[in-house]
């Protein structure tokens, strides 16, 4: 008989899921500062520091809420978007880059602000978007950072969901939800002319607009227009016509596409197989990419900021077992030096190995997905571990190759990990997409335990200790599973997830109500489709649950209601099941604040030990 490995070290919880000690650096558009978040008080603040010093200058002072993300406009300035206890309304706040005047640019009351474009070439202001006039829709605004002033730039007749500008910063494009599930094309020539329909397109027909050509004439797109895989194209939006397509890939959605602002062209587009993968239009970035492969080739790299020269570069790398360190490379000097580690007190010796998987549904669908095993286990020696199945939010998301601190947690404690791209999950082309209409909580939710299936058939799982555990959609994956498979799932944790699919759908915030017709028809009418939505609700099959539950919700969770949760675990009380139930007053649609973190996972590390756990 093979012998069991040795147990990994048990690695202190908070070190998975503290604030890093630094992160999402960026570099100024001279390239003279870099800059940085880091804790202060347990919040992520911005640092700015000059290239060549020692010391860093903190910007910000904030100590409710982590700041949710941050860019330079300019060499004097950061801009910052903050919410308010997760209620997702940030408002965009700005400080000059040796901390003072700090200010906030949109300060409204339950308004949300996002950020259109960055205009690299007009330093003084910014495009940003607000559901201010109205709740249900956002106007695109140019802003001041300098003097504050602000001036709106259309007002959206209540069906626009994007707006694009050429590279002067001109607004010539947009994006109209018309009849609920058609999207409609609108372009003109220049900010003076009327808007003209070019193009109409079912929502489930997708063109993605990414940027203007370099003579601000056609754009560069992704699109499925015609097939089932997006492609990069070039679009002429004047005509809604496709002219050429660049680059494809038969097997998947290719989802970016970069380009130089300096030179004036298309650089690479990327997409995700089990891990991201590129392909080049330009020699010279292919070059640059395996120069840093030469010395970081053990990673995957990624350039995550460069400055307006395009010869100092910052560089993010990562794998499975660690979150990387941050770099910056001098294209001038060749010089390539690290900055710092993201995450030093993580040691990726210690941390286990992700898996590329592969299934088949019983109705004969390819799934793909990713199983972690504890530290030790390979495939072959894997057998009868207790195993925790995540399926990942959206839904039409996906799950990628990388570090997940949730999952190398989990590992860390002796589970394996079973994360799966169930139908619907973005990136595996149009078919695959659609595939899930409806489907919650039926085929999506038969892909979940088919894989669960596969790990048991495989000899992996222990079938006694299996827990289903997911956020969000993955939440109600969670408690679909313990309804529909009773005797599947020793126990489940439900972390901000749907309940009821008739409240959800009347909770939603007012900037999804466009949607909602989209949403109609991807998940179902609460009308037309009641009977199998109330199939569908967990809520409503309690009677069916045997196994015991945890469930954690974000009180001002603007996606997720609280009353989502509040609903089931009143219904599990009554029906004298095991429920624990984890409220944070200060906290939205996932835990943000570290403190809530650590007292989240400590609560489900005991519910899983408690469950299934060593049983010896």
């Amino acid at each position: 008989m093979e012998k069991k490995p040795e147990k990994a070290q048990q690695i202190p919880l908070e070190d998975f899921f503290k604030n890093p000690e630094k992160t999402g650096y960026q570099i100024s558009p001279d390239g003279n500062y870099y800059s940085y978040l880091a804790p202060y008080e347990s919040r992520l603040n911005v640092f700015v520091q000059e290239l060549g010093k020692e010391e860093a200058i903190r910007i910000t002072s904030e100590t409710d809420r982590d700041i949710a993300g941050y860019f330079w406009p300019n060499n004097e300035q950061i801009l910052y978007l903050k919410d308010d206890g997760g209620d997702e309304n940030y408002k965009l706040y700005g400080a000059n880059i040796d901390g003072s005047e700090v200010v906030c640019f949109t300060d409204f009351e339950g308004v949300r602000t996002q950020i259109s474009e960055t205009l690299p070439d007009i330093e003084d202001e910014v495009i940003i978007e607000m559901n201010k006039r109205n709740p249900q829709v956002f106007d695109p605004y140019r802003l001041n950072i300098k003097t504050g002033e602000m001036e709106m730039l259309a007002e959206n007749p209540g069906n626009i969901q994007g707006w694009m500008f050429d590279h002067d910063g001109k607004l010539r494009v947009a994006f109209a939800i018309t009849d609920g599930v058609n999207v409609t094309y609108m372009y003109r020539e220049t900010e003076q002319d009327e808007w003209n329909e070019v193009l109409t397109t079912s929502f489930k027909d997708e063109l993605s607009p990414r940027f203007f050509d370099f003579e601000n004439k056609n754009v560069i797109a992704t699109s499925n227009l015609g097939r089932d895989k997006s492609a990069v194209v070039v679009f002429d939006m004047a005509n809604g016509e496709e002219l050429e397509e660049l680059y494809s890939h038969p097997d998947y959605d290719v989802q970016g596409v970069s380009f130089s602002r300096k030179d004036k062209k298309l650089t690479s587009a990327s997409y995700t197989s089990w891990k991201r993968e590129r392909y080049f239009f330009d020699e010279e970035t292919e070059k640059l990419y395996e120069r840093l492969e030469q010395d970081l080739g053990d990673y995957e790299i990624a350039i995550t900021g460069m400055n307006k020269a395009e010869d100092v570069f910052i560089i993010r790398t990562y794998s499975d077992k660690s979150l990387g360190a941050y770099f910056i490379y001098d294209q001038n000097t060749d010089k390539l030096e690290k900055i710092t580690d993201v995450s030093p007190w993580i040691d990726e010796n210690e941390m286990a190995n992700v898996f590329p998987i592969q299934y088949e549904s019983r109705d004969g669908l390819t799934i793909n997905g990713y199983l972690t095993l504890p530290k030790g286990y390979t495939m072959e020696t894997a057998k009868n571990l207790p195993v925790v199945v995540n399926p990942h939010g959206g839904p039409w998301a996906r799950d990628g190759w990388g570090f997940n601190p949730e999952i190398q947690f989990l590992a860390n404690r002796g589970f394996a990990v079973l994360q799966m791209n169930f139908r619907g999950s973005t990136g595996y082309g149009k078919a695959f997409w659609e595939a899930s209409f409806k489907k919650w909580g039926r085929e999506m939710q038969d892909d979940i335990t088919d894989g669960t299936q596969w790990l048991i058939d495989k000899g992996i799982a222990d079938p006694e200790r299996i827990a289903i555990y997911g956020g969000s959609y993955g939440g109600y994956a969670t408690l679909m599973g313990l309804v529909k498979e009773p005797e599947l799932y020793a126990a489940g944790v439900d972390y901000v997830g749907v309940s009821n699919m008739f409240t959800f759908m009347k909770t939603i915030p007012p900037y999804w109500k466009p949607m909602l017709d989209m949403m109609y028809e991807m998940a179902g009418d609460p009308v037309k489709d009641s009977v199998m939505l109330r199939e569908v609700s967990p809520v409503y099959q309690v009677d069916k649950i045997v196994a015991p539950l945890f469930i954690a919700q974000g009180r001002n969770d603007p996606r997720v209601n609280v009353d989502e949760s509040d609903q089931m675990v009143e219904a599990m009380k009554e029906r004298g099941v095991e429920v624990e139930y984890l409220v944070k007053d200060n906290e939205g649609h996932g835990f943000r604040n570290e403190e809530n973190r650590f007292e989240f996972y400590r609560a489900m590390e005991n519910f899983l030990d408690q469950h299934i756990g060593e049983t010896e």
